[in-house]
């Protein structure tokens, strides 16, 4: 994303506004910030390691972007049992 209008780095605030004057209704359904929610679920989903995650929605660390991305993947105790299953299963021969 390029630099704000001052050179530095855009506030929050400031997208929201933006976004704001884009939105089809006085209260937009959807905030901006809610974006990068979508963002962060969608990559862990992709299976994009979290740290990279983290780096590119600029969040202070990995637990912030699990937190936010991750309790809206539903499937994933699944999908860790079965790959421990897995696992298991070639180990066991």
């Amino acid at each position: 994303m390029p630099a704000a209008p001052h050179g530095g780095p855009w506030r929050p605030s400031n997208l929201d506004t933006i976004w704001r004057r884009f939105s089809t209704r006085p209260e937009p359904e959807i905030r901006f910030h809610d974006l990068q929610h979508a963002c962060a679920a969608q990559l862990l989903k992709a299976g994009v390691h979290a740290t990279v995650v983290a780096e590119r929605l600029g969040h202070a660390s990995v637990g912030v972007t699990l937190d936010t991305g991750s309790p809206v993947m539903p499937g994933m105790q699944d999908e860790a049992a079965e790959k421990i299953d897995a696992g298991l299963r070639a180990l066991a021969g």
